[in-house]
């Protein structure tokens, strides 16, 4: 593969998305779970929950300072190596990212403050608000930003001047066809995202003997909500399949490795897809499966990749969209198991508790693994079908982006794990004051009323 300057530019843009997003990945999610917290403190008075939010706003405000970082340095990008895009399609893009500056960012960053800072300061009601309204935020965050690379992958409302788009309509270039899958995946692998951190946190805590008295709730808590989010994931995930099958059916051929146009299509669980030579080695298939998740219908048909002049990479989408699959269907078995056995009034064991450890950042790896599928598979195109991604390149030295792109990377690393390791500092600080009441232990008496 030769490593153009283009090619160079993309890679490095991938590295700051990928690292930025694992961080409001987490965010939108558990600003939520925290709102959960204080609603259930406002109600109950049980000091638990009020422990429960203490320890997680922490891990909140260090994953949003993070997210804030990484997203301005991102933001830099679009001037320094995609210029053109912001000429060409920055009557549509530049309001956009502004009304999410303005209508989101800032409700984040200044009620944040509140519920960092403010709870001996205002009342519990105006900090529950606070709490509702960071939320809040970090949603409408996701509307702006989703809206924004939906309209790229799926463009309307717009008419070209001398090369430049201008909106014609706000709410068709806002709701174009695939932003409402979009924005309910993305708000769903948030929550699975979060629900997996909690619990997975909260499990390794037990292990160590350093669980404190809101941890087996915190614990449930995850279980419950990984286990009813995960299949409305699944159906979520359908549905934005059969939209892009419908508005980007090259991007579906790419990502099942289907070359020619058939009927009854098998579906490819593993294979080493051949672009050279228009086939996949070694595929394991199962018949009519692809057309059967695809169309609804063993006989329905799809459109293979020789019937399109261009279409994305093969081997990216092929691989990603699998290992997104496959950490989905992990997480649907540990979440039942887990709440199966939560159900049952059983206290979870190290087998169980040693696998929600290990699934803790499963939602990264999901979420990574369903962008790039989204990401690359609008290529060559950073607008669908209307603007190349080589259009709009800047035209540095393939040595300057090389050295920039090894530099963003490698501190990327350093701060991943600064992060991973600031949390595991927080998880193993032993619980301060609260005792380890019965009723916070599972099957206790007063669980069901808690």
């Amino acid at each position: 593969m030769e490593f153009d300057a283009v090619l160079l530019a993309r890679i490095q843009f991938a590295a700051n998305i990928s690292f930025h997003i694992l961080f409001p990945t987490i965010t939108i999610g558990l600003a939520w779970v925290l709102f959960y917290f204080r609603v259930r403190f406002t109600l109950s008075g049980d000091e638990a929950w009020e422990y429960a939010y203490n320890f997680w706003v922490k891990v909140f405000a260090l994953t949003f300072a993070l997210g804030v970082v990484s997203g301005i340095t991102m933001s830099f990008q679009f001037g320094t190596n995609w210029p053109g895009f912001m000429e060409r399609a920055g009557n549509i893009a530049g309001p956009l990212l502004g009304y999410e500056v303005l209508t989101a960012f800032f409700l984040e960053a200044s009620f944040l403050g509140i519920m960092l800072f403010g709870k001996q300061r205002v009342s519990n009601r105006t900090h529950l608000v606070a709490t509702f309204l960071v939320a809040f935020g970090t949603s409408l965050s996701a509307f702006w930003i989703l809206a924004l690379n939906s309209w790229m992958q799926t463009p309307q409302g717009y008419s070209l001047q001398d090369g430049q788009f201008f909106a014609e309509s706000w709410m068709q270039i806002i709701f174009n066809p695939s932003f409402p899958y979009r924005m309910v995946h993305m708000l769903l692998a948030s929550l699975l995202t979060s629900a997996f951190l909690i619990a997975g946190v909260s499990a390794w805590r037990v292990r160590r003997g350093v669980d404190g008295p809101a941890t087996w709730r915190v614990l449930r808590t995850g279980v419950w909500l990984a286990a009813a989010a995960i299949p409305l994931q699944i159906l979520a995930g359908d549905l934005h399949g059969l939209n892009t099958l419908q508005h980007q059916p090259e991007k579906i051929a790419a990502m099942e490795a289907v070359w020619d146009t058939e009927r009854g299509a098998p579906f490819t669980l593993l294979g080493l897809p051949d672009e050279e030579q228009r086939v996949t080695h070694l595929a394991l298939r199962i018949p009519y499966a692809a057309s059967l998740i695809l169309t609804h219908r063993a006989d329905g048909e799809v459109r293979g990749l020789n019937d399109f002049d261009t279409h994305p990479p093969v081997a990216p989408l092929f691989w990603s969209f699998r290992v997104m699959l496959g950490v989905g269907m992990l997480m649907l078995l540990v979440s039942w198991w887990g709440a199966w056995t939560l159900w049952r009034r059983r206290e979870p064991g190290r087998l169980l508790l040693g696998a929600l450890s290990a699934m803790t950042f499963s939602g990264w790896v999901a979420t990574l693994a369903g962008w790039y599928v989204t990401e690359i598979g609008r290529q060559p195109w950073i607008v669908s079908g209307l603007l190349s991604t080589a259009e709009v390149a800047a035209d540095h030295p393939e040595a300057t982006l090389a050295g920039t792109l090894f530099g963003y990377i490698g501190l990327y690393l350093f701060l991943l794990y600064s992060y991973i390791h600031a949390l595991r500092y927080l998880s193993t600080k032993p619980a301060r004051s609260l005792a380890m009441l019965p009723q916070n232990r599972p099957g206790a008496a007063q669980e069901a009323s808690s």
